[in-house]
C-alpha cells in the first residue's frame, strides 16, 4: 500500500469516527449537545482536524443525514422484500419507516428536520436521498391507482407517514394507535 492510499484511508476512517461519534452524542443527548469541541475531545483529534474533514457542524449534520437515508432505503427494501404483494408491501414499508423513525430519532432528524445543507427534489440532491425516495417508490409506485402519477402518490404517502412519526414522537398522536393509523393509511391509499 502506498503513502498516498494508507492516508486517504486514514483520512476515511477518521471521517467515520466523526460522524458515528456525532451520531451517537446525538442519538444519547440530542443534536444541541454536538458541537465541534466535544467532538473533538471524544474522538482526541483537535478542532482543525475536525474542520479539514467538516466546515462545520452543518456538514457533520449532512454527513449523519446520508449515512441514514442509506440505512432507511435499506431498512425498507429488507422490510418490503418479505412481503407478499404490494399491499402487504405498503404495510411492511410503512412499519419499517416508522420503526426506523422511532429507534434513530437523532438520525430521522438529520435527514428530515435540520439543516444539513442538503438540497431535496433537485438535480443535485445526493444519491442516498435519492435512494431513499427510490425505495418508497418502488414499493408505492404499484399502489398508486389509475392515472396517478406513482411519485406523487408516494410524495403524499412518506408525508403522512412523517406526520405520524413526528407527531407520534412529539407525543401529539398516542404510539399505541400507530399501527390503526398504519392500516387506514394503507387501506384508504393503497389501490390494489
Amino acid at each position: 500500500m502506498s503513502v498516498k492510499e494508507r492516508k486517504q484511508r486514514e483520512r476515511a476512517e477518521r471521517e467515520r469516527l466523526i460522524v458515528a461519534t456525532a451520531r451517537e452524542l446525538a442519538e444519547k443527548q440530542g443534536w444541541d449537545a454536538v458541537t465541534t469541541r466535544r467532538l473533538s475531545e471524544r474522538i482526541e483529534y483537535s478542532q482543525p482536524v475536525l474542520y479539514s474533514h467538516f466546515r462545520g457542524k452543518r456538514e457533520i449534520i449532512g454527513a449523519v443525514a446520508l449515512e441514514g437515508a442509506a440505512e432507511m432505503a435499506a431498512a425498507v427494501r429488507a422490510a418490503t422484500a418479505a412481503a407478499d404483494g404490494p399491499r402487504e408491501r405498503a404495510y411492511a414499508l410503512a412499519r419499517a419507516y416508522l420503526d426506523f423513525a422511532a429507534r434513530n430519532p437523532a438520525v430521522y432528524d438529520a435527514i428530515f428536520q435540520l439543516d444539513g445543507g442538503l438540497p431535496y427534489a433537485r438535480e443535485d440532491t445526493p444519491e442516498p436521498l435519492k435512494d431513499a425516495f427510490a425505495a418508497l417508490l418502488e414499493c408505492l409506485g404499484p399502489v398508486a391507482g389509475d392515472g396517478v402519477h406513482p411519485g406523487l402518490f408516494t410524495e403524499v404517502f412518506w408525508a403522512s407517514l412523517h406526520g405520524v412519526a413526528t407527531l407520534t414522537r412529539s407525543r401529539r398522536l398516542l404510539p399505541e394507535e400507530t399501527e390503526q393509523r398504519v392500516e387506514l393509511l394503507v387501506e384508504r391509499l393503497a389501490v390494489v
